[in-house]
């Protein structure tokens, strides 16, 4: 029988990557690679990769009572992968990278990493490790207030393969946006893959290379 963690049930305070503000709640359940808090309004699934600090908050806190969670049992123990099992088809918002946030349905989980349906980017491959937190939404809650005519959940327009690397491989020669297009250089075609390194052939033509490790997502335009 694992061990309770002493922080579980009380208001927390994280600090996880790329956030510069904490993120605060109450601690609902951790396992060996995810975390859950609810911030008083939504449940929060972080993977402890992304956690660099966990502490009890400090000054005042105002209480409230949390609702059951929307994937798993009291009973059951919570993994990052499982997690991600469970929200398949549940509208979810997921940050990733800089001040963004992407609103949609995760439709795919593989290997390291999986697919999002978003109505802004249409499908979207995240790399497992680059996820910093999962929101799932209400049930009766759609993207947008989207109908479903509006917004149909589509097949994604890639083949997918198992890894993220096999991915990435696969779209040689598309024109391509990796992390959300954020940085300029980081929109064009994806000319190869030289071990770590990726060639990306920008808007002037000229070749920027990126170490694959630090691509957190890819789609198509």
């Amino acid at each position: 029988m694992r061990n309770r963690h002493p922080l579980l049930d009380r208001y927390v305070e994280l600090d996880i990557s790329g956030k510069s503000l904490p993120i605060k709640g109450k601690l609902i359940d951790i396992g060996q690679d995810i975390l859950v808090l609810h911030n008083g309004s939504q449940f929060l699934y972080v993977p402890l990769i992304h956690l660099q600090q966990l502490r009890l908050s400090t000054g005042d806190i105002q209480e409230f009572d949390v609702p059951e969670t929307p994937f798993e049992s009291p009973n059951d123990q919570i993994s990052y992968r499982k997690i991600l099992m469970n929200a398949k088809g549940m509208f979810s918002e997921l940050y990733i990278t800089g001040n963004q946030s992407i609103h949609g349905y995760l439709t795919s989980v593989m290997n390291d990493f999986f697919v999002f349906y978003s109505p802004v980017y249409h499908s979207v491959v995240v790399s497992l490790q680059h996820l910093k937190y999962l929101i799932p939404y209400n049930p009766n809650v759609t993207p947008y207030t989207l109908t479903p005519e509006q917004f149909p959940l589509k097949p994604s327009p890639i083949t997918l393969a198992r890894t993220f690397d096999q991915q990435l491989r696969k779209l040689i020669g598309e024109f391509v946006i990796l992390d959300l297009g954020e940085n300029p250089n980081k929109i064009g075609v994806l000319k190869s893959i030289d071990q770590s390194l990726i060639e990306l052939s920008t808007a002037g033509g000229n070749s920027v290379y990126l170490h694959f490790d630090h691509v957190k997502t890819v789609h198509l335009p």
